[in-house]
């Protein structure tokens, strides 16, 4: 069956829209009005299943079934949580750059305390396993560092862009004016980044001048996004330039025990993140903010975790876990990104 020849669907893993398999038109002709990326493909996004033993073909008849059960969406409910759900946390400042090794040891994370554990990102109740994350910040970088409980660290993906969504992983994404940005890596320090920038500030907020996100412009490969389990968002569509990578970004993973070793009960593993600040400027074209910040500026930075191994007896557990929930299986809502508020130095 030749692929050029066919109209196509394409299944979304997790709140990540990541791919996990296709089907032909003839498979699932009922969902091309929930299709988000368009005009090369259609997708549909797919609620969390364990597809890392399933063939592709059983995983898209699964998702078949539970695409039925799936409640329709209420756009007047908007955003889907309170605001009183809605976390805070604070960065604090610091005046000496951090190692990027993984490990969390420096003294400097001793000043900025460990965030609440990470919730379940539809229900918001608490997870069985502890995740939290610390931040700081210089006038170069945001520094983000994470510790994560498993008892079984387990990774597959060892290549740039891999999807690495179907292993465990943690993620951030930080919001903007004009769009946001994604990052995500699992315990091989493997990561998966990409930018999604507002259809309707494509065009005035500049960014479709730059290079990188001339969409006009050959090599440069966008996608349309609709969101995953919220496609109603009351800014509409987005492109999603998935081939686009934050080149100058850091991170490093440290584990507390072994990778892919079943025969031991592991601690976790931790990671540290350096993001540039000057790189974030592409998110507020539109209305430029202080790079570096301020002391009392506000952010809106989603922190999450993803797991392909759920809790144990406990139907609800999504697999997905964020500082705080969302209400619905999707990343990309940034009206329930929890609040970073810039701080100087701990005392």
């Amino acid at each position: 069956m030749k692929k050029d020849t066919m109209e196509q669907y394409v299944l979304l893993d997790s709140a990540t829209s990541k791919l996990v398999c296709r089907m032909d038109a003839s498979s699932s002709k009922k969902h091309q009005q929930q299709s988000v990326f368009k005009p090369t493909k259609d997708v549909v996004a797919m609620p969390s299943i364990k597809t890392s033993n399933v063939p592709s073909v059983v995983a898209c008849i699964l998702w078949v079934s539970l695409s039925s059960m799936m409640p329709a969406q209420d756009p007047s409910s908007f955003p889907p949580i309170k605001e009183s759900e809605v976390r805070k946390i604070k960065a604090y400042h610091i005046s000496q750059p951090i190692v990027i090794d993984g490990k969390l040891d420096e003294k400097a994370w001793t000043k900025s305390p460990a965030s609440e554990s990470f919730v379940d990102l539809i229900t918001g109740k608490p997870s069985y396993l502890r995740t939290t994350v610390s931040l700081l910040w210089d006038e170069k970088h945001l520094y983000i560092g994470y510790q994560i409980e498993e008892p079984n660290v387990v990774a597959k993906f060892t290549k740039e862009d891999d999807p690495i969504y179907q292993d465990n992983d943690v993620e951030f994404f930080i919001a903007g004016q004009d769009g946001y940005y994604e990052f995500e890596i699992n315990a091989h320090g493997t990561v998966y980044d990409g930018l999604f920038v507002w259809q309707s500030a494509y065009e005035k907020s500049g960014i479709s001048k730059l290079p990188s996100f001339d969409r006009a412009k050959p090599g440069v490969q966008s996608q349309e996004f609709n969101g995953v389990g919220f496609t109603k968002h009351p800014r509409g569509l987005r492109w999603a330039f998935l081939d686009w990578d934050f080149s100058s970004i850091r991170s490093a993973v440290d584990i507390d025990g072994t990778l892919n070793d079943a025969s031991d009960k592991d601690r976790g593993w931790s990671v540290e993140v350096a993001v540039p600040w000057k790189e974030l400027a592409m998110l507020d074209l539109s209305k430029p903010r202080d790079l570096p910040p301020k002391v009392g500026d506000l952010w809106r930075i989603d922190f999450s975790r993803f797991n392909q191994t759920k809790e144990p007896n406990n139907p609800n557990d999504s697999g997905g876990w964020a500082l705080s929930p969302h209400g619905v299986w999707d990343s990309h809502i940034p009206e329930v990104f929890p609040y970073v508020i810039i701080v100087g130095p701990k005392d």
